[in-house]
């Protein structure tokens, strides 16, 4: 579930406020507990230079962002000396104008918008802060309808693949133009597919399970939580893993700021980053993380307890992004090859 966008994240009236007390006496229990005596290698927070003690970080509250969600709430921003406000947007369009603009100061997103965007002639000069979320086995699959004929990669040539709609990327039937078909398409090339015979249909992602269902596409990409509701819900299938062979564990989302700014405010960036990883790393148990995502803002309850969840790393390797660049560049996405290096906040 997403606020509209700018919203900032507020307890709610009534019996929801309720719960965002609750929520967040179980949130700092867990991670007084997890993160006592811990300590992330390179993450020190001493820093000469201006710094800011009140911070925003643009958004899209759901499975990729949820230690932001959980340190905040836990008060591990607040221990930093930091005052971390968080708003929601409904695409990291939006989320990449609100930084750019200067009203955020942080941004968590999906590497394939962020690289594309640093790829243009008026790139604002994006750095990397954190690296957010990595796959893991299924967190990314092309789903098939209860009862369809297509049950292995080789039979979806041919067929009509919904897929989340592009937010920075314009549409294209022959490159990718997401995170999600990126992936998918070195998934399908991987196993013999000839990716040119694959027909792609951009939808919003909350239509996804409606065109599986009523026959407008033959299969979906979907990631979570949109994958468990198709399997609940119509009974879907899982015919390919988007992120096996090439694409295994291969980095989905990250932490972004503005190097203009890293430049000015190291200490805020140094601050930001140290807290932030100490909730990656609390999140490496999934009982943390499924607390966030059971929230009002994220899954509910059910959902979060079934959710597959992929991995939040405590290091930043651009070796590692480096590789999504690469494979934005394979196949066709950037107009320059892009050196992750460069981008990486040290």
């Amino acid at each position: 579930m997403t606020s509209a966008p700018g919203s900032q994240v507020t307890p709610r009236r009534g019996s929801r406020r309720r719960r965002h007390t609750l929520f967040a006496a179980s949130a700092a229990a867990i991670l007084s507990g997890l993160l006592a005596g811990c300590h992330i290698p390179g993450t020190s927070s001493g820093a000469a230079g201006p710094t800011l003690s009140t911070i925003t970080v643009a958004a899209q509250s759901g499975v990729a962002d949820a230690p932001l969600y959980l340190a905040q709430r836990a008060g591990v921003f607040r221990q930093a000396g930091l005052t971390v406000n968080i708003q929601n947007y409904d695409t990291a369009k939006a989320e990449i104008s609100a930084l750019t603009n200067g009203n955020v100061q942080f941004a968590v997103g999906d590497y394939f918008d962020f690289f594309y965007a640093q790829d243009r002639p008026s790139h604002p000069g994006f750095v990397v802060v954190a690296d957010g979320y990595d796959a893991a086995p299924s967190v990314m699959e092309v789903l098939t309808a209860p009862g369809s004929n297509l049950t292995t990669p080789q039979q979806l040539a041919g067929q009509t693949i919904g897929t989340p709609e592009p937010s920075v990327k314009p549409f294209s039937p022959t490159t990718p133009y997401s995170e999600e078909t990126l992936a998918t398409q070195s998934a399908l090339a991987n196993a013999g597919v000839p990716v040119d015979r694959v027909h792609w249909k951009p939808l919003p992602p909350g239509q996804l399970i409606n065109a599986l269902q009523h026959n407008q596409v033959q299969a979906i990409v979907a990631t979570e939580p949109t994958i468990y509701q198709a399997e609940t819900e119509i009974g879907a299938a899982a015919v390919l893993d988007s992120c096996s062979g090439q694409t295994d564990s291969l980095p989905l989302d990250g932490y972004f700021t503005l190097g203009s700014f890293a430049h000015k405010y190291r200490g805020t960036v140094l601050a930001f980053r140290s807290a932030l990883l100490k909730a990656q790393a609390a999140a490496g148990q999934a009982k943390s993380v499924r607390t966030v995502l059971a929230s009002s803002e994220h899954l509910g309850i059910q959902q979060a307890s079934l959710v597959t969840l992929g991995t939040y790393p405590t290091q930043l390797r651009a070796t590692s992004l480096q590789r999504v660049a690469s494979l934005m560049s394979t196949l066709n996405v950037l107009t320059n090859p892009l050196d992750v290096r460069r981008m990486v906040f040290r």
